[in-house]
């Protein structure tokens, strides 16, 4: 039974009926002449965002879009990114983010994978999605949208497209018409993962799978609760008794976010932004520097990234002489934080609450947050408490016996967020979707007290002799150590011992930030049991990130091998 809550909020949530366009609805009403996001010199107020995504809402349809198609959006950040997204939500169609960078035969299967009919696309990438339309039968619209300060044009010539084209600006010239309305069980997002099996496949996320989880997190980011007004419009409302500085204030805070919005990450934060009225800073390419200069000049109260971005921060050599006490929350995803990193982001931002969260794809995106009260301090190399509405269970490797309290063990979700599995692939959902309760591949542990914490993937997981090694525990420690910047420990095929430790380590570029390879190995032996020592150490210039920043094992694996 958990027993640790933060003071003043409900386990459970009153869910009004809506959408995200009920959000972005209330947000215009309440705040208006509030900017919304900022791209350079470009602003869009509450009240501009939601009129021009219904604008761009009506263009789609003008052009044979109907409700329940799949519409790509293909683009860096950028504030038109969020105005495409809840357009084509407004629309009634279903969203289909991809990786603007991945190449055109990989685009191309995505897009035919998810039936996808049309796609906002941008100039610095529109001749990869040229190539991939080429002899498409299923593409019949591309909408181009405008270079911005976050997303730069580039110097790539102009695109050519095998379908009718049509300009941004163009779209947006449709008349205002109220969006369309959809069932809770409708798809709002098509959105690709590998997920537990490491094959792409496209998550059916149902608009009420969406909806729940932007309030499960804002209402915690913001210490708060939803209510909807007679026009359905649904707003955020404080619980005095539960705010910290921490919260975000709703309508009275800016933010700075660098998660691709591509990704489930940033692309359900936008949703959580427009329900606290938080006015967001557009970030595009990341420039460490660059990103604490804004934070400086804009008073910004919460900063949101992966752990890599956490760890390009604390690179940079003047870090602890500036003056960031104007931050009040670093809120890291994606990817666990370890806690090495997490004490050297305290002392960092004094003032602020470092907030580690844990998800995936398949429940949409939020599973655990950390709480935001400094009353209720985070054990070491915890994730946070599970949100409310959600259960989490603690399994063997048989998907149904329980591991003793406190044990290791992969998790099991259960909650509003949990998607509906798998566009066109049953026998995978089936897998992994079982009685209600998602299968999600991570192993780990909850404490009694509901703290969860992770030790890697299930995958990831090496035996060693017959021990269990779990790659998590070890990376913490290297961390650790002060030459370190990044560590990731992988298996390597050994005739005799199974699998052999092998961690791959970058190191500081401070003066005095030296270590050899042999110093990290006996570092690490004396901290853990025997059958745990790492057996060898790679020290690399940067480790392999995938564009939400996380590291790239796969690739870290066949290295392994291959020495």
């Amino acid at each position: 039974m958990t027993t640790l809550w933060p003071q003043g909020l409900p386990r459970t949530l009153d869910y009004p009926d809506g959408t995200v366009a009920d959000l972005l609805a209330g947000a215009a009403h309440a705040y208006p002449d509030r900017a919304a996001l900022i791209d350079g010199d470009e602003r869009l107020t509450f009240a501009e965002l939601h009129e021009r995504a219904l604008r761009v809402a009506q263009g789609l349809r003008e052009r044979g879009i109907v409700p329940g198609e799949a519409v790509a959006v293909h683009m860096p950040n950028s504030i038109w990114f969020t105005v495409a997204y809840y357009g084509i939500l407004l629309a009634g169609a279903a969203v289909v983010p991809v990786n603007p960078t991945q190449p055109p035969l990989a685009l191309r299967r995505q897009l035919d994978d998810s039936g996808t009919v049309a796609v906002f696309t941008h100039p610095s990438v529109a001749g990869l999605m040229a190539e991939s339309l080429e002899n498409s039968e299923a593409v019949r619209l591309v909408c181009l949208a405008p270079a911005t300060a976050a997303a730069p044009a580039g110097d790539r010539a102009p695109a050519a497209f095998p379908v009718a084209t049509v300009a941004f600006d163009d779209l947006m010239k449709a008349e205002m018409a109220p969006a369309t309305v959809v069932d809770g069980d409708a798809v709002a997002h098509l959105a690709f993962t590998g997920g537990t099996t490491g094959v792409p496949k496209a998550v059916r996320v149902l608009h009420r799978n969406l909806f729940r989880n932007v309030l499960q997190v804002a209402c915690w980011r913001s210490a708060a609760l939803p209510h909807a007004d007679a026009e359905g419009r649904v707003t955020l409302r404080h619980v005095t008794e539960a705010q910290t500085p921490h919260h975000i204030p709703i309508g009275a805070a800016t933010g700075i976010s660098i998660a691709p919005l591509f990704h489930g990450m940033g692309m359900v934060s936008q949703s959580v932004f427009v329900a606290s009225g938080l006015t967001v800073v557009v970030f595009g390419r990341f420039d460490a520097v660059r990103y604490l200069d804004t934070i400086e000049q804009l008073g910004v109260h919460a900063v949101t990234g992966s752990p890599a971005l956490c760890h390009a921060i604390l690179a940079v050599p003047d870090v602890r002489e500036r003056d960031l006490s104007c931050v009040r929350l670093v809120s890291s995803g994606s990817a666990p934080i370890n806690p090495a990193a997490a004490a050297e982001l305290a002392e960092v931002f004094p003032n602020a609450v470092v907030s580690d969260g844990y998800g995936l794809t398949e429940a949409t995106m939020g599973v655990a947050i950390s709480p935001l009260d400094r009353s209720m301090p985070r054990p070491a190399g915890s994730t946070g408490l599970v949100l409310f509405d959600t259960e989490v269970e603690i399994r063997e490797p048989d998907g149904v016996t329980p591991v003793t309290p406190g044990g290791r063990g992969e998790l099991w979700v259960r909650g509003p967020q949990v998607t509906d599995g798998y566009l066109g692939h049953p026998e995978l959902t089936a897998e992994q979707y079982v009685d209600g309760w998602l299968r999600t591949g991570d192993l780990g542990t909850l404490a009694p007290d509901g703290w969860l914490s992770l030790v890697g993937r299930a995958k990831d997981m090496l035996i060693y002799k017959g021990y269990n090694v779990y790659p998590g525990p070890l990376e913490n420690l290297l961390r650790e150590h002060p030459a370190v910047a990044q560590a990731s420990v992988v298996g390597r095929p050994h005739p005799e011992h199974g699998e052999i430790p092998v961690a791959f380590v970058s190191l500081k570029a401070e003066a005095g930030a030296s270590a050899t390879a042999d110093d990290l190995i006996a570092y690490v032996a004396e901290r853990v049991a025997p059958y745990q020592r790492i057996r060898d150490v790679v020290i690399v210039e940067e480790l392999p990130l995938s564009a939400t920043g996380k590291i790239l094992k796969t690739e870290l694996r066949k290295r392994a091998a291959d020495s």
